[in-house]
Formats: C-alpha cells, structure tokens, sequence
C-alpha cells in the first residue's frame, strides 16, 4: 500500500511540466547542486565535458542519453535523430565513442517495427564510426521482447551492441546462456524496478547470490561482460573469482553510475581494472530521477548510501 502511494506521487511529480521547468533552471545551475551530483547536464557539450574528466583520470565512459516511453511515431523518429546527432557530436568531439540506450524510446511501445527500423538506424550509424551501443533493459514486461529485438539484429550482422541483464529476474541465469551462444555482449546489473515476486527475486540476499552465480558463468563463457555495481562485496568476489580461475584484467570491465562511489571508481582503476562510468544526460532528468525513484523507492537509500560510503 505504501510503495504504491510512494510510486504514485513519484509519478504525478514527474509528470509535472511545472516542476520539470523548475529543476530545469535551477537543478542543472549549480554544478555543486545535488542534481548535478548524478546528472550530467542537459546538453550534449555538458556530457562531453563530464566524459572528459573521467577519462583524464584514466577510466571511461559511456554516454547515457535520457529519455524512454514515448508515445508516438513522430516522437519515436524524433528521439532517434536525437541519438544520431548525440553520436556525430561526439566523434568531432574526440571522446569514447560508447552510448546506451532503451527501446522504449525508439518506439517499443508503438509497434516493433517502429523499433526495430529506429534501432538500425542508430546501429548503421554507430558502425559508420566505430560506436558500441549497450541496450538497456526496462522493467520485466519488456526484457522478452528486448532480447527477441536484439536477436534479430544479431542474426543480420548488428554485432556493435550488447544487451544489459538483471540478476533479480528470476529468468535472467536462462537468458544470460541464450546471449552467451550468440556471443554477445552483457552488462550485469542488479535491477533497480519494483517487480513482483512471481517475476523477481524479493530478498537482497537472493539477489546477491544470483548476481555472483551469473558473474561467474559471464567471466567463464562469456564475451566481455560488463559487471555494474557499486556493492564491493559484489566487486570483491569477482576479483576473487577471476583471479582464482586466471581470467585477465582484460576479459571483463565494471561498471558505476556517475556520481557513486568515484572512490571505489578510483581505486579499481587504479589496481589495472578497466573502469567504466555511464553518464546520463539530456532534457528529460528530471522526469527520469522522479520515475526511478518511482519505479522503487528503496533507490532513495541507494543513492544516499552510495555518497555516505564514499571516501573523500
């Protein structure tokens, strides 16, 4: 009752054009304000510059261009050229050529081939100048469809994009084997969406040990997994894990959101792991922050956790 009174106001908050018109202003202003903390800016320029920084302290990023659940072709076709344009201005711009995006904003909601027709377009695009393209994956309503999507595209030759997997679905250790024939490309992430307990694992205990269960079948048979987490005792058993079984520095990355634990960002750089940060971005923040913290209420502790544990 309560997580569902939570995640109604989180989403008329987020649907407010006034409120949006306000953050906008003065939640992106201040490059100390607390926005400013996990968003990078609502331009292009302003992710760029946010990209440069980590990688000049020698870890890499990727470029997350906010916006998801539109409503209509026109809006579909819009957010795609969006994505072309955000890819050309950063091959002038001279940083990692490496961006993530959801399905949802190419149009997954229309119709497939709406999505599918956009997803190409952005792929042709990001072959032309050597992009990697990661899909991420939305609540459990779209993780089929996501995948039968990505699928089809491998199966034409789209090999320049990966998928993300969430270790609380209890369908995930399935889905991880099915991208693991194809050779593909997994971001392992814990799962931030309130799902119920018929689809997801309910206990942080249960989640944790899915999540190491799978990080050790990915750095074994799969295609260099991205393991994304902030939770060292997650980081600590896949170092333990590779090292025990001689799998290289260089079979596998992490992964951290921007903002959280640049600490522990620092240090796994620092001992020679590759160290990637995903960089949000664009117009669309603050109804993005609004629905996550919608979406599970519980991301409100993450994120205050994640700034209390960081050593300046």
């Amino acid at each position: 009752m309560l997580d569902s009174l939570s995640k109604n106001i989180f989403y008329l908050l987020a649907r407010s054009a006034g409120l949006k018109s306000l953050a906008s202003r003065y939640g992106m202003r201040d490059t100390n304000s607390f926005a400013r903390r996990f968003i990078a800016g609502e331009s292009i320029e302003e992710a760029m510059a946010a990209a440069r920084v980590v990688e000049q302290a020698g870890l890499v990023a990727t470029l997350d261009f906010l916006g998801e659940s539109v409503a209509s072709r026109d809006e579909a076709n819009a957010a795609t050229a969006a994505y072309l344009d955000v890819m050309r201005k950063i091959t002038e711009g001279g940083v990692g050529r490496n961006v993530s995006l959801k399905l949802t904003q190419l149009g997954l909601d229309i119709d497939r081939a709406t999505c599918v027709d956009n997803l190409r377009r952005i792929l042709d695009e990001a072959a032309t100048h050597n992009f990697f393209v990661r899909i991420d994956m939305e609540n459990s309503p779209y993780t089929e469809r996501t995948l039968e999507i990505f699928e089809t595209l491998w199966g034409i030759g789209y090999r320049n994009a990966g998928v993300v997997l969430q270790s609380y679905l209890k369908r995930t250790e399935s889905d991880v084997h099915r991208v693991n024939k194809l050779g593909a490309r997994v971001r392992l992430v814990k799962g931030a969406y309130k799902e119920p307990a018929d689809a997801a694992y309910q206990l942080k205990s249960e989640v944790d040990d899915k999540y190491i269960q799978l990080m050790k079948i990915l750095l074994k048979d799969g295609t260099y997994p991205a393991i994304a987490t902030h939770d060292e005792k997650m980081i600590a058993a896949t170092k333990q894990f590779a090292a025990a079984n001689n799998i290289g520095h260089d079979k596998y990355e992490f992964q951290m959101l921007y903002g959280i634990r640049r600490d522990l960002q620092a240090s796994l750089a620092a001992e020679g792991h590759p160290m990637r940060v995903y960089v949000p971005f664009g117009r669309e923040w603050f109804p993005y922050f609004m629905r996550r913290l919608g979406e599970r209420p519980a991301n409100i502790g993450f994120v205050l956790r994640g700034i209390r544990s960081e050593k300046k």
